[in-house]
């Protein structure tokens, strides 16, 4: 299966990354990968920075929607699309 990454389009909408510049969200999404989790399915986002893209997933701060961010497990309540990278190429990317 060919990777899927998130689109700059998809990022601009998360409040945490709307200011940074196309070019770097562009970096940003390709490095990203894009998972579709079915309801009750976890991922481990340990060491990562994740963004829920859709659907609604609980995460250790809650119930986390479309244009939240996550750096820990979370796990779906609904059919939701996620996409994380490792946090060290988030934090050399935005800086």
């Amino acid at each position: 299966m060919r990777h899927q990454s998130a689109t700059a389009n998809e990022l601009a909408r998360i409040a945490e990354l709307a200011g940074l510049p196309g070019e770097t969200l562009a970096r940003l999404g390709e490095r990203m990968e894009r998972e579709e989790l079915a309801p009750g399915e976890s991922l481990d986002g340990s060491g990562r920075f994740g963004v829920v893209l859709a659907g609604m997933v609980r995460g250790a701060s809650g119930l986390l929607r479309p244009g939240d961010t996550f750096d820990s497990q979370v796990t779906a309540m609904t059919p939701a699309t996620v996409a994380s990278c490792e946090r060290d190429v988030y934090m050399a990317l935005i800086r």
